[in-house]
């Protein structure tokens, strides 16, 4: 995703004559010309005149006050509402599709069968209540155990134990909240019998069914509730009790023998449980919980009860869930489960990060006071693209107190990074696919996209505005790929992959291109290219406590530019001008790529080989995820000949356009008639092949086989597409390019401050309206993404110096420093994450 270096345009615009019969035509076309030149022009200053106000360092300044203004809302919210996360999973959400539950303000992880037995070991768990507690019973079971049958007898004690890890359910039929239940309650508190670590219990529905729904029966529930309510109290201080409140009923469908059980008397008894139960506070809180989510899941789904009383199975697993979040998350920490979660204190590595930037901001703020201003002075912005204009004459040397104040900028947004997917400030939520939640913003954003389009400033094939604009639509579509849990579409899933593949087939073209042309195989553009891929990331490392896998790109990029770099730098160095003199030394390039190309195919053929390389410290600290180097491996051979594909059509096409093959003027195709032609269809065809390949695709699996192999044919076909008819090359979409020239960044940014839970969910700055809050979030994302580009770009400068031996002092130093620091991190595991 890093910007590449062009090759040098050769082409140039041609002027067209007009037929001379063809005058009165002639002069219409140039009326028609003129008015719409004048449009252009009356149009031009409006647009400039919006601009000038709103540029990107206005929308900065805008992106910083809301989110001091969200920061103060959520902390207050937190502070005087109740920010308690497991209040939040046991009482409010809702559904985002069908069997898909999303509490309010935070994720909820699916527990698979081996967490559950994990977080349950040697415990005991206990459901006390009547038929509908018999279901949550079940449904809490089949977590556990997911073959388990629902075969026990009704109105009968049932009992399950997993024997390997020592987990004990049961269930006890107690339907009334009266005596009975009451002694079994005393029962547990006394000191020689084994407590249940988890109490689950609940009853009304015998109460109002047995008595009528009498207000006598009402009265004597609150008076054995409150009796019972001191025994919960105790059992709580040593384990975990749930009261779940009554679900509602179908009243249509009901038996006769339970028309009297209504919602109306439902509710009066769950108000009653509620204001008992909170009336037992001890120290102003009550310990046991309430639970209401799955009341409040059925209330959508009751209508699908079959008797109208018990839920459908879907809606009680619901409640099950709820609980194993409840219960294990504290435990296991599943990354994609924040409710219930407390949050680890920082590491030293991330209070030293802190100390850090702190340190840089009173650096830069004692330089402020004194007056130590003497740096460059800004360069205004250009109010049409909202950049910065390169200046004419060289930069007078900046002072010191400029890198203290990027810094300082940096340690801001890391600050925020920090309290977006780090600190318990902001909300999370899961993600859920929908068709529309994909298909929807893509079709806007390419309508926006094709709305923004500009005369291109040269005509060659992959120009550098070209390539931008490529970079950015790409981006943009796998940021909704992202947000929208579009993964679990295959076909979207297929043609993504596709966009990996073709980042990857950029910079193969992009770097051999560069040092084909160029030669410049230096240290100095060799230790910027390597930062601008890594700064961010690697603070991100630090901040974020993230090993650098993570972040699964930009290793990737990073490989793939070392392993180019190797192989065109390696003797005999091969250049344009030096194969201009002879033939011959095209072979030489070929031999290489056909090198590169066993290389890449013994790694590929060999995962014994290839783990036993990168597993070797310290080189695994760089490529392992949770102590394997699995999610390398996967990741490097899905996309292993993209890179080599991007160098060999660099190559042909660069001897093509040296021995003037293609035509690349403006207006003109790239070949002759017959040949663009055949060529176009070709290209429509492959294209739409592929499409319909990738949409017949039965696993992910299975389709990954085949990408490597095939992924190069609709890259081809877009090339192809978007390069042989002239009028295509001429003009470029600058909203996509815009986005393009930050890709790296809005990539990498994309994991905490958009998403959330290292891109499991989706960050929640503004609560209960869905809509508004990808506005808003997207807002802030594209505005951090852009100033960490310009941070990064000018830190390169700072750090990286063109003196060599100036260089080569601090690349030992650098060295040295990572060296102790691996040492230091040996043999600690990386974070987990679920």
């Amino acid at each position: 995703m890093e910007a590449e270096e062009e090759v040098v345009s050769q082409g140039a615009d041609r002027a067209d004559g007009a037929p001379g019969g063809a005058q009165p035509l002639h002069c219409t076309a140039a009326c028609c010309h003129g008015g719409a030149k004048m449009a252009v022009l009356a149009y031009s200053p409006g647009k400039r005149e919006i601009n000038q106000y709103f540029t990107i360092k206005n929308a900065k300044l805008i992106s910083l006050v809301v989110v001091i203004v969200l920061l103060v809302f959520h902390t207050a919210s937190r502070y005087h509402g109740g920010g308690d996360s497991c209040e939040w999973l046991l009482s409010r959400g809702r559904y985002l599709g069908e069997n898909v539950w999303q509490p309010y303000g935070c994720m909820m992880h699916k527990y698979k069968s081996i967490e559950a037995k994990t977080c349950l070991a040697e415990k005991r768990v206990a459901f006390v209540g009547d038929s509908r507690i018999r279901q949550l019973f079940y449904s809490f079971v089949k977590i556990i155990e997911p073959e388990r049958r629902e075969d026990g007898n009704k109105h009968e004690d049932i009992s399950f134990e997993e024997k390997s890890s020592s987990v004990n359910v049961d269930f006890m039929w107690h339907p009334e909240a009266n005596n009975s239940m009451k002694e079994r309650l005393i029962s547990w508190t006394h000191e020689t019998s084994a407590k249940p670590d988890v109490v689950i219990l609940g009853a009304a529905t015998w109460s109002i069914k047995l008595h009528s729904g009498s207000s006598e029966t009402l009265q004597q529930y609150k008076v054995n509730l409150t009796a019972i309510a001191t025994y919960l109290e105790r059992l709580a201080e040593h384990g975990e009790v749930y009261w779940v409140l009554q679900d509602p009923v179908n009243e249509k469908v009901l038996s006769e023998n339970r028309k009297m059980i209504t919602n109306q008397q439902l509710e009066l008894y769950n108000d009653a449980a509620v204001d008992v139960l909170n009336s037992s506070k001890r120290n102003g809180k009550s310990r046991v919980k309430l639970l209401a989510a799955s009341r409040q899941a059925a209330l959508e789904t009751i209508t699908m009860s079959d008797d109208g009383l018990h839920l459908p199975e879907s809606t009680r697993n619901v409640g099950a869930m709820v609980l194993m979040n409840s219960v294990c998350n504290k435990l296991l920490r599943p990354i994609d489960g924040s409710c219930c979660q407390t949050l680890p204190p920082p590491n030293i590595f991330q209070k030293l990060s802190a100390c850090f930037f702190l340190g840089s901001a009173v650096v830069f703020l004692a330089l402020h006071v004194l007056g130590n201003n003497h740096h460059r002075r800004p360069v205004p912005p250009d109010v049409e693209s909202l950049e910065e204009k390169k200046p004419v004459t060289a930069a007078v040397p900046l002072g010191p107190k400029a890198p203290f104040q990027a810094l300082c900028k940096m340690g801001i947004i890391m600050g925020y990074f920090y309290l977006c997917d780090r600190a318990d400030v902001f909300m999370k939520e899961q993600k859920f696919y929908t068709h529309s939640t994909f298909f929807i913003p893509l079709i806007y954003i390419f309508v926006l996209g094709v709305f923004y389009n500009e005369s291109s400033k040269e005509t060659k094939l992959l120009n550098r505005e070209q390539t931008d604009e490529w970079k950015g639509w790409m981006q943009l579509v796998i940021l909704i790929y992202h947000i929208s849990g579009a993964s679990a579409f295959i076909p979207v899933y297929m043609h993504v992959r596709v966009l990996v593949a073709a980042y990857l087939f950029q910079t193969g073209y992009g770097h051999f291109s560069f040092f084909w042309l160029k030669g410049d195989f230096g240290l100095y553009r060799v230790c910027q290219v390597l930062f601008r891929l890594n700064f961010l990331v690697l603070v991100l490392c630090v901040v974020m406590d993230r090993p650098y896998q993570f972040y699964y790109f930009v290793p990737l990029v990073t490989f793939w530019f070392v392993i180019i770099y190797a192989t065109l730098a390696m003797w005999p160095q091969i250049l344009q001008k030096k194969a201009n003199n002879s033939g011959m030394w095209h072979l030489g390039v070929l031999a290489k790529l056909l090198g590169l190309l066993v290389f890449i195919c013994c790694f590929a053929f060999s995962q014994g080989f290839f783990e036993s390389i990168f597993s070797v410290w310290p080189i695994s600290k760089l490529f392992e995820l949770n102590g394997s180097i699995h999610e390398w491996w996967f990741r490097w051979k899905l996309d292993r000949f993209a890179v080599i594909h991007g160098m060999l059509f660099a190559f042909i096409y660069l001897v093509l356009q040296k021995r003037q093959v293609l035509s690349e003027g403006k207006g003109e195709a790239l070949f002759s008639a017959k040949i663009s032609n055949m060529l176009l269809f070709l290209s429509v065809v492959s294209f739409i092949t592929y499409s319909i390949w990738a949409s017949s695709c039965k696993t992910k699996t299975e389709c990954n086989e085949m990408h490597p192999y095939i992924s190069v044919v609709q890259i081809l076909a877009f090339i192809l597409i978007r390069n042989i008819p002239g009028y295509a090359r001429s003009i470029y979409s600058s909203f996509f390019a815009w986005f393009g020239k930050i890709s790296l960044e809005l990539f990498i940014c994309q994991y905490h401050i958009w998403l959330a839970a290292d891109t499991k969910g989706i960050l929640v700055l503004i609560p209960g309206n869905p809509s508004l809050n990808i506005m808003v979030s997207t807002f802030i994302f594209v505005c951090v993404a852009h100033e960490v580009s310009l941070i990064t770009n000018y830190l390169a400068q700072v750090v990286i110096p063109k003196d060599t031996v100036a260089l080569l002092k601090r690349l030992g130093a650098m060295g040295l420093f990572s060296l102790v620091v691996l040492l230091l991190t040996r043999g600690n595991q990386p974070t987990p994450g679920a």
